[in-house]
C-alpha cells in the first residue's frame, strides 16, 4: 500500500499529479484521464472555498468562543483588588502590566500561535485539496479514486483530543480493541509510525503511567465540566451587579434573582444547537468588543495617557517588589483575564483553527488590550471606584445602553465553555470514560456541534445553586481560577508529550516549552490555591464527584472487555462442529453486537447453549470508537469472513471516529446488507484474479495481516519502473516484495455512493462460470428478506467473591448504578425494537 499522506502540500500533489499523467500515457490507468483536466480548476476553486469559509466560521466563533474572555473586563480589576486598598497609582500600572503579558503569554502565544496547532487532523498545511489517495495493484491492473476533499472542518481540540492524538501515535489506551488495518483509515493520519522514540517506548511499557495519563486527563475533563458551571455563574452576576451601581437601594436578593432568571434563560435556548447560538450572539458579541474598544479609546484620552508604560515588564518587577506577598495574592484576581482560554482549544470541534486563530488576533486581543488600558487609566484616578472600575468609568449618556448590552453579553458569555463541555462529553463517551447519554448533532456541516440535555440540565442546576450560594463574584472568582489554572497546566503537559512523539521536535524545544508555561502557571496555581477556603474549594468538589464517576465507567468497562476476551470462544472448536455448527439454522440474518475487535465472544456460546439454533447467516458486529475524530463513511466498514462459505458467518468492524454520530437514517442495516455483497464480489474477484481469497489467509486469532503473493506479470514489471523513474521507491518494494494488505478487501475501499459496477477501473462480473457466487449472494438476499434480527447481550457485571471490599463498592454499587441510569445500548444504537433479542448474562470480573 502507497503510506497516506494527509494533508499535502501543493507541492506534493502537482508531483504525483504528473506521476500519474505518466502512468496514463504508458497505457497503465486508462479512464482516470478524464480527471486531469479540471485538477487546476478544482484547486483554485478550493482554495476560494476554504478562505471564505474560514471569514464566516471567525464572525460566528465570536458569539461562541470568545463570550467569557470578552466578559472578564466586568470583574478582574475588581477581584484584583478585592481585599486590598489600592494607594498608589504604580499598582494600578503594575496589574495592568500583569494583565498584558498574562494575556500575551498564555491565551495569544501559548494557545493561539502553538496549541491549536495540535487539533486533532486539523488544518496544519492550511488546505486539504483533491489528493490520490489510494492506488491498489492487481495483476497490473490500478485502480484509483480521486477524493476532493472540502475545507477542514473538522478538527477538534481539548484534553481528550490531545490524549486521542496521543493513542494514536502511541499504543497507550488502556481498552486494547485496535486492529491492524486502522492504521490505514485516511484520517488515522501517523507520520514515524515505524520510528519509536524513548518517551513512546517508556509509556508503552509502563501501565502505570497509562493510568497516570489517563487520570490528568479525566481532571482536565472534569475541570472543563467545572468551568461550565461557575462561568455563566460569574459573568451573569458581575453585569447585574450594575444594576446596583446606578441605584444603590437595589439589595443583593433581587440581583440574585435576576441573575437566576437569565441563567434559566441561557440554558433553555442550548437545544437550538451552536449554529443558531452564533447566529445570533455574533452580531451581539461583535458589538460589545467594538464598544470595549472604544471606551477604552474614551478613558485613556480623557484620564491617563500614561498608562502605556504598563508594556515596560519593569512595572511588573516594581510591583511585586513594593507589595510582597499581597502582590502575589493578587495574581488570584489577574489570572481571571484568562478566563476562557481553554474554550479556544475545546470549541475547535465547532469551528476550525484557522478562524479561530483569525478572530482572536484581528479583533479579541487588540480590544481586550484597550478596555484594559482604558480601565487602568480611569483607575489612576479613582481608586476608590476599584471595585466596579466598568461601569463607573461609562460616560452618563451611555450607562443604561452599555449596561443592557453587557447584560446580554454576559448571558451569552458562558456559551463557550458551555458548548466546550458539550464537545468533550462527547468525546469522553466516545472514548468510554463517561456514561452513555443522548448527544443530538445540531449542524449537518460541521461534525464537532452536539447538545446534550442531561448535561445542559446538570449545568445548570449547579450552575443556579452556586448563584443563590455565594450571591458574590469574588468567591464564584477564586473557585473560577483554580479551574481556569488547572486546565491550563493539563494542557501544558500534554503538550509537551505531543511535541515529542506527534510532532517530534527536539526535546530541549519541548522541554523549553514546557518550562516556561509550566513555570507561570504554577506561579498563578499557587496564588489561587491560598484561596480554597474562599470558595476555591468548588472546582475541586466537582472534580472529585465526575472524577469518581469517568474513572469508574472506564474501569468498569474495561473489566468487562477483559472478561470477553478472557472467556472468548475458540474459533477452531467452533468451524469444528462443521457448516451447521451442529445447531438449527434457521432464516435470517443474525447481527450478534459484541466489545470483541478478534474472535467470537461468549454471549454466542451462551446464546447457542440454552437455544440450539441460530440464524442462516450471521455477522458479528463490533461497534469500535477509534481514536481519530471522524471515519469517512465509505472506509465505515471492516468486514471479514469467518470460516468457509458454507458457515455464512461474518466480522464486521463498523468504526467511527470521537465526533461520529449513529443516527436513526443511517441505514446500518441497508448499509452493512450492502457491503456483504459488495465483499462477496471483491473475494471472488481476487480469487479470478489467481491471488490468495481472505478464506484462506484466515487466521484463527485475526491478529495479523497477512500479505498478496508477488506478482510478476508483465505488466506488474512495467508499473514497477514507472514508479521508480518517479522516486516512489516504497510502493516498489511494497509491489516487488508482495506486501499489499490483506485490508484492501475491506469496504473502506468502496464509496458508499458508488456501486462496483460504476467504478470506471473495475469490472466485476458475475458470469455464468460463478455459480458458487451467484448463489452465496442470492442466499443473503433470501436471507435478508427472511428478516434480520439484532441480538443483543444484556451483561450484569459483577465483582468475584474473592474481590477486596473497595472493588466490590465500585463494581457491585457505584458502576452498576451508573449504567441503570445511563442510556440503553439498543437507544444508542438505534436497534428498532422489534427486531431486538436479548441474551441474559452474568459477568464476573
Amino acid at each position: 500500500m502507497f503510506p497516506r499522506y494527509g494533508a499535502v502540500g501543493r507541492k506534493f500533489v502537482l508531483h504525483h499529479f504528473r506521476f500519474v499523467q505518466h502512468c496514463c500515457h504508458a497505457g497503465f490507468l486508462e479512464g482516470v484521464c478524464s480527471f486531469t483536466s479540471g485538477f487546476r480548476q478544482r484547486l483554485q476553486h478550493s482554495r476560494a472555498v476554504t478562505l471564505g469559509a474560514i471569514m464566516h466560521l471567525a464572525y460566528q466563533s465570536l458569539g461562541v468562543v470568545y463570550g467569557d474572555l470578552g466578559t472578564s473586563p466586568l470583574y478582574v480589576f475588581k477581584s484584583t483588588f478585592a481585599n486590598v486598598a489600592v494607594t498608589e497609582k504604580q499598582d494600578i500600572i503594575g496589574a495592568l502590566s500583569l494583565i498584558i503579558y498574562t494575556l500575551t503569554i498564555i491565551p495569544l502565544i501559548k494557545y493561539v500561535f502553538i496549541v491549536l496547532r495540535a487539533n486533532d487532523n486539523g488544518e496544519d498545511f492550511g488546505h486539504r485539496i483533491i489528493i490520490i489517495r489510494n492506488i491498489w495493484i492487481f495483476t497490473g491492473i490500478i485502480f484509483t479514486r480521486l477524493q476532493s476533499s472540502p475545507p477542514n472542518m473538522h478538527c477538534t481540540g481539548g484534553s481528550f483530543a490531545l490524549y486521542s492524538l496521543l493513542c494514536r501515535y502511541c499504543n497507550i489506551s488502556l481498552l486494547p480493541n485496535q486492529h491492524p488495518t486502522d492504521v490505514e483509515l485516511t484520517t488515522y493520519l501517523v507520520d514515524h509510525a515505524n520510528q519509536k522514540t524513548y518517551l513512546q517506548r517508556k509509556l508503552e511499557g509502563s501501565p502505570s503511567l497509562q493510568k497516570v495519563l489517563l487520570l490528568i486527563v479525566l481532571l482536565g475533563t472534569c475541570m472543563v465540566i467545572g468551568d461550565g458551571i461557575l462561568t455563566p455563574s460569574i459573568s451573569v452576576l458581575s453585569s447585574v451587579v450594575g444594576i446596583r451601581a446606578a441605584s444603590s437601594s437595589l439589595d443583593t436578593t433581587l440581583v440574585t434573582v435576576i441573575s437566576l432568571v437569565i441563567l434559566v434563560i441561557l440554558f433553555s435556548l442550548q437545544r437550538y444547537g451552536t449554529a443558531t447560538v452564533s447566529v445570533v450572539f455574533a452580531p451581539i458579541f461583535m458589538s460589545w468588543f467594538i464598544v470595549l474598544a472604544l471606551l477604552g479609546c474614551y478613558n485613556i484620552i480623557k484620564w491617563d495617557k500614561s498608562v502605556f508604560q504598563a508594556f515596560s515588564p519593569h512595572e511588573i518587577i516594581r510591583f511585586f517588589t513594593r507589595n510582597g506577598s499581597v502582590g502575589w495574592e493578587n495574581l488570584g484576581g489577574i489570572v481571571l483575564c484568562m478566563t476562557g482560554t481553554e474554550a479556544l482549544f475545546a470549541d475547535l470541534g465547532h469551528f476550525s483553527f484557522r478562524s479561530i486563530q483569525m478572530a482572536f488576533t484581528s479583533l479579541v486581543y487588540p480590544c481586550l488590550i484597550l478596555t484594559y488600558l482604558g480601565q487602568a487609566a480611569y483607575l489612576v484616578g479613582h481608586t476608590e471606584n476599584v471595585n466596579d472600575p466598568f461601569y463607573s468609568s461609562l460616560p452618563p449618556p451611555l450607562y443604561w445602553p452599555i449596561f443592557v448590552l453587557a447584560t446580554v453579553s454576559a448571558m451569552i458569555a458562558s456559551q463557550a465553555i458551555i458548548s466546550a463541555t458539550f464537545s468533550i462529553v462527547k468525546q469522553s463517551v466516545a472514548l468510554g470514560c463517561f456514561p452513555r447519554v443522548k448527544i443530538v448533532h445540531t449542524s449537518n456541516d460541521i461534525a464537532g456541534r452536539v447538545y446534550i440535555p442531561e448535561i445542559n440540565w446538570i449545568l445548570m442546576g449547579l450552575c443556579l445553586v452556586i448563584t443563590a450560594g455565594f450571591r458574590d463574584t469574588n468567591e464564584i472568582g477564586n473557585a473560577y481560577g483554580i479551574a481556569v489554572v488547572v486546565v491550563m497546566i493539563i494542557t501544558t503537559i500534554l503538550m509537551t508529550l505531543v511535541m515529542i512523539i506527534v510532532w517530534r521536535k527536539h526535546v530541549l524545544l519541548a522541554l523549553l516549552f514546557f518550562t516556561v508555561f509550566m513555570a507561570i502557571e504554577v506561579v498563578y496555581l499557587s496564588a489561587v490555591l491560598f484561596k480554597i477556603t474562599q470558595g476555591g474549594w468548588v472546582p475541586l468538589a466537582i472534580a472529585v464527584v465526575f472524577g469518581t464517576i469517568m474513572y469508574t465507567w472506564h474501569y468498569g468497562t474495561l473489566k468487562r472487555y477483559q472478561y470477553e476476551m478472557q472467556h472468548k470462544v475458540s474459533v477452531g472448536w467452533l468451524l469444528g462442529l462443521g457448516p451447521s455448527l451442529g445447531l438449527v439454522r434457521v432464516p435470517g440474518i443474525g447481527l450478534m453486537y459484541t466489545d470483541l475487535a478478534h474472535g467470537v465472544p461468549p454471549l454466542f456460546s451462551h446464546f447457542i447453549t440454552n437455544l440450539p439454533a441460530i440464524h442462516s447467516t450471521v455477522v458479528f458486529v463490533c461497534i469500535k470508537y477509534l481514536p481519530v475524530n471522524t471515519v469517512p463513511q465509505e472506509e465505515r466498514f471492516l468486514i471479514r469472513r469467518i470460516g468457509t462459505r458454507a458457515h455464512s458467518m461474518y466480522r464486521c468492524a463498523a468504526r467511527y471516529g470521537y465526533k461520529d454520530i449513529q443516527k436513526k437514517d443511517d441505514n446500518f442495516e441497508q448499509l452493512l446488507i450492502h457491503y456483504l455483497t459488495k465483499f462477496i464480489e471483491i473475494e471472488n474477484f481476487r480469487e479470478q484474479c489467481d491471488l490468495q481469497s481472505m478464506a484462506a489467509s484466515w487466521t484463527p486469532e485475526e491478529e495479523s495481516v497477512r500479505s498478496m503473493p508477488t506478482m510478476n506479470s508483465p505488466n506488474s514489471s512495467r508499473l514497477q519502473r514507472a514508479l521508480r523513474s518517479n522516486g516512489i521507491t516504497r510502493a516498489e518494494n511494497s509491489v516487488g516484495n508482495g506486501h499489499l494488505s490483506q485490508s484492501c478487501t475491506s469496504l473502506a475501499e468502496m464509496p458508499t455512493n458508488q456501486s462496483v459496477d460504476d467504478n470506471s477501473q473495475i469490472q466485476l462480473s458475475i458470469s455464468g462460470s460463478n455459480s458458487d457466487i451467484q448463489d452465496e449472494v442470492a442466499f443473503l438476499n433470501s436471507c435478508k428478506e427472511a428478516g434480520v434480527v439484532y441480538i443483543l447481550g444484556n451483561n450484569i457485571v459483577k465483582a468475584r467473591k474473592d474481590s477486596g471490599l473497595f472493588k466490590k463498592l465500585i463494581v457491585n454499587f457505584i458502576y452498576t448504578f451508573l449504567r441503570r441510569i445511563s442510556r440503553d445500548s439498543r437507544v444508542v444504537l438505534n436497534i428498532p425494537h422489534e427486531c431486538l433479542l436479548q441474551v441474559g448474562m452474568v459477568y464476573y470480573v
